[in-house]
């Protein structure tokens, strides 16, 4: 799969960077998980598919070749340019205080922490470690306050000498102590944190942040203190490998390789690396994995000569899920009904199926922009949205002036100033429609592609929306769009039952509505599929960005799908594919399209890594806009606030409810639609145990080996 991603998640991948419903008549809507009573249902994480093997059946020794796409260009995970091989490299060789489980939720590594709790909550909060008293850095100094305290002052963003991608978290400790004794680390907070898990992951030696200098370049190209099962012991850059082997001071479980190393290969000479065995691990593309021979007890995908036998093809759903995007800062998609309109013309199972059935994965669309399947914050909010409804969708393009008959009228010409008929203007509310229907009063009326307020009758020959004659609207509402507002509103704000984060109204919405849901007076009766829609004479063209690399093609077929939906409702698309390097520099970015595919990775702390994607946008004092990772530029300031109250919510089951209810309001603001979960192809001898599709899991690297003879002889029976 293509690796063109917005990438966020733990350790460096939270980095501040770029790489990543209605029905005809009445409308009846489920009532979202996130308010009901009961404990929603959070859906099955994906099995992962690792060969796990208990530790007497793997071999003691040996060397582990696994692909990475470069060598990493720092070693420090809390500087901007660390990518996805400094995290591993990280988890081989520091420590974790919490890893992810398989339903991707934070577990309390005991290799390095023997307990660690909120041990009060007022008048402020104060998190207490318990650490193992085992734990050493590998030059035997013991792991104490005092690396705790070093890499707070770093993080913390109060000395900007000190080059951080991000402080998210620790600008909120107040102070950190020794405990009762030296293996006890008491941290107080100024503010409450609910993602207080997050910090320390990976935990650096004081060596390392103790002060700019040695933050800044001493960890870029080495670590001299470290203390995982892991230690490294050379980058090789001309070899393109990166060499770990055990670390003899660690305390737990002795690593079953003796070393492993890491090799740049990029995706596309794998399939090279794979036939010529120079590779034991590497995530795959589709095409390389569908070459691959496989084991014994497995089906073959496809037919042909096998790219290379011994090996296996380990398949799970990543824990990144591949969105479509839509930049609601300017053109038609600043628009709310048509980027609900878009939404609503996805068949979202459809495109899940394309990427996920034929690889025998499950094909469940996300429900949630926030958590996938397994996670405690996961529910299925796509509700507030609603399913894929054609007729819908045209009426809600109909109320935003965007018809059939649009886009056969001719232009007219440009008044002084410049300003042309048909410029993007604030639609007219009731008053200013009914204003509109006094002054037109005397207009013939006609029946083209309208609804006519009060009238039953057929249309007369020769003016139907087939009919292509022109005439004088007649002013009517249009009722499906009303709904779909009340609809939204409704189904948004079920979860919202503390009046203190509910919005303001304004009069639209006294009157029982959403503001702007209703078509106004005046407005075209959604048409029959069947040909381009436009305003005043001009088709409605969404420009479609897509990577063009290798590893891209499933997001193509995805675009060209979603390409042929979006027709169906009369909306032109203009897909224009770009080289994966600029993909997010030159076009995601920096605000260069209309729809776009990329992937966002999960997280455990949405509330803490998710804000910054779909916080709202702030004017800059150079008129431009402050967008963070919020690449769609949508966003509100009650979405911004549900995040923030859920950062401080130490009540675990109170911060999930408002997280659910922030996501219910993303999916209501349609400015990104989930579409599938992508999948997680990884190449492996199948001697190899203990590794491949690790799904959420983080790995768990002494346990890392060849199966013994005995135990691989048994596998292939």
């Amino acid at each position: 799969m293509s690796k063109v991603d917005a990438p966020r998640g733990r350790a460096c991948s939270r980095t501040l960077r770029s790489v990543a419903l209605l029905t005809s008549g009445v409308l009846a809507l489920p009532v979202l998980s996130g308010c009901s009573s009961g404990e929603p249902d959070t859906g099955k994480a994906a099995a992962q598919d690792i060969a796990a093997a208990g530790r007497d059946l793997v071999a003691d020794g040996g060397t582990l070749r696994w692909a990475i796409d470069a060598l990493p260009t720092t070693l420090n995970a809390f500087q901007a340019d660390a990518d996805a091989a400094t995290t591993r490299i990280a988890g081989a060789v520091l420590p974790s205080l919490f890893i992810l489980d398989r339903s991707g939720r934070p577990q309390r590594n005991p290799d390095y922490v023997e307990s660690a709790e909120v041990v009060k909550r007022e008048p402020k909060q104060v998190v207490l470690y318990k650490l193992n008293q085992e734990a050493v850095w590998s030059d035997g100094r013991e792991i104490d306050a005092a690396d705790f305290v070093s890499q707070w002052r770093a993080l913390s963003g109060k000395d900007s000498a000190y080059w951080t991608a991000r402080n998210a978290g620790y600008e909120r400790i107040e102070k950190i102590e020794r405990g009762a004794n030296g293996l006890e680390v008491k941290i107080t907070f100024k503010k409450p944190y609910a993602d207080w898990r997050s910090l320390f992951t990976p935990l650096y030696p004081r060596e390392v942040t103790g002060t700019p200098a040695s933050f800044n370049d001493g960890a870029r190209s080495m670590l001299k203190v470290m203390a995982g099962p892991f230690q490294l012991k050379s980058v090789d850059r001309a070899a393109g490998t990166t060499t770990l082997v055990r670390n003899p001071r660690w305390w737990g479980e002795r690593a079953k390789l003796e070393r492993l190393v890491l090799t740049a290969v990029p995706r596309d000479q794998r399939a090279a690396a794979i036939t010529a065995g120079s590779l034991d691990l590497a995530e795959v593309d589709r095409g390389t994995a569908d070459g691959i021979a496989p084991a014994a007890g497995e089906k073959k995908s496809t037919g042909g000569q096998p790219l290379a036998h011994g090996y296996v093809v380990r398949k799970s759903l990543e824990p990144v899920y591949t969105q479509l995007a839509l930049n609601g800062e300017k053109g038609p998609l600043a628009d709310d009904r048509v980027r609900r309109a878009v939404a609503r013309a996805l068949n979202r199972q459809e495109l899940a199926e394309t990427v996920l059935t034929p690889l025998g994965l499950p094909a469940t669309p996300p429900g949630s922009h926030l958590a996938l399947a397994g996670q405690r914050a996961y529910a299925d909010n796509s509700a507030a949205l609603g399913e894929q409804n054609t007729q819908e969708a045209q009426a809600l393009l109909a109320d935003a002036g965007w018809t059939r008959a649009g886009a056969r009228m001719k232009p007219d010409p440009a008044k002084a100033g410049g300003e042309v008929k048909g410029d993007k203007k604030p639609s007219p509310g009731p008053t200013e429609a009914k204003k509109t229907e006094a002054n037109k009063k005397d207009d013939k009326a006609s029946d083209e592609g309208l609804y006519i307020v009060g009238d039953d009758k057929p249309a007369s020959g020769g003016r139907g929306p087939e009919s292509g004659s022109s005439g004088t609207y007649v002013l009517a509402p249009a009722p499906a769009a009303a709904r779909q507002g009340r609809a939204l509103q409704r189904q948004a704000e079920a979860l919202d039952d503390d009046p203190a984060t509910r919005p303001r109204t304004n009069a639209a919405e006294k009157q029982g509505g959403l503001a702007g849901a209703y078509a106004p007076r005046g407005t075209a009766a959604p048409a029959r599929a069947g040909g381009p829609i436009g305003k005043d004479g001009k088709p409605l063209t969404l420009r479609f960005v897509l990577p063009s690399g290798h590893g891209s093609e499933a997001l193509r077929t995805v675009g060209d799908k979603i390409a042929q939906m979006l027709a169906r409702i009369g909306v032109r698309t203009e897909i224009t594919k770009v080289a994966d390097d600029s993909y997010f520099k030159d076009h995601i970015a920096s605000g260069d399209y209309d729809l776009a595919l990329y992937s966002w990775p999960a997280t455990a702390y949405p509330a803490t890594d998710a804000r910054p994607i779909f916080a709202k946008p702030v004017p800059a004092t150079d008129g431009s806009l402050l967008v963070e990772q919020n690449y769609t530029r949508v966003g509100s300031d009650h979405i911004d606030q549900l995040f923030d109250q859920a950062a401080a919510e130490l009540d675990e089951d109170a911060a999930r409810d408002l997280v659910r209810r922030a996501d219910a309001r993303i999916w209501a603001a349609a400015g990104s639609i989930p579409l599938y979960q992508r999948p997680e192809l990884v190449a492996a001898k199948t001697q190899v145990a203990n590794a491949g599709a690790f799904g959420f899991a983080a790995p768990r690297y002494q346990d890392i080996g060849f199966k013994k003879q005995k135990a691989a002889k048994a596998t292939k029976k």
